[in-house]
């Protein structure tokens, strides 16, 4: 049975949205190692049509000598989760409607970690439905001030608990959770 792992790179307000902020901090290698190491379990990426889209154009034409996480994005399967066919078509991938069920069945089917980077609007539905093993949230020392929030009005209110925790050379803190005992 698989498990889905989240990562999120988040600012201090909660704001995630359009994380090209974050190249201003650089990219510590204690960074890499931990991505490295999220990735490097994972048989399966799982993500919303709209991040799906913005991936696309960035890491298709990316080669491992670009950046090494790119055979990952590129030759993992991706489940995009939407309504409509995205507009782009990148590596191999499966459109699928949100559905609970089927996403605990593409975990009970996966051996290993189910990935999902970004995706605001699904990870919230999954982290309802308790079906988020790994919360991975790179927290980055400034506030945005606006943008799109992780948590922003109207979630539902839910617990969590703290798996690890690192900080890095460049003020980043990386922030484990996963769910809260009942």
């Amino acid at each position: 049975m698989g498990t889905i792992a989240v990562h999120e790179f988040i600012a201090l307000d909660g704001v995630y949205e359009d994380p090209s902020w974050t190249f201003e901090y650089g990219f510590a290698d204690k960074m890499g190692e931990t991505l490295g190491a999220i990735t490097g379990e994972a048989k399966a990426i799982l993500l919303g049509r709209s991040t799906y889209e913005m991936f696309a154009p960035a890491w298709s034409t990316r080669t491992a000598e670009d950046d090494p996480g790119a055979p990952f994005f590129n030759d993992t399967h991706k489940y995009v989760v939407g309504s409509q066919q995205p507009s782009v078509d990148w590596g191999p991938s499966t459109l699928m409607a949100y559905d609970p069920e089927a996403i605990q069945k593409l975990k009970d089917e996966t051996d290993g970690v189910i990935y999902i980077s970004g995706s605001g609007q699904l990870v919230r539905a999954l982290l309802k439905d308790g079906l988020v093993d790994d919360l991975h949230l790179f927290m980055y020392p400034v506030a945005r001030g606006k943008g799109d929030k992780l948590f922003g009005e109207g979630v539902d209110p839910t617990k969590l608990a703290l798996k690890g925790s690192e900080v890095y050379d460049n003020g980043v803190i990386h922030l484990n959770y996963g769910p809260a005992a009942e």
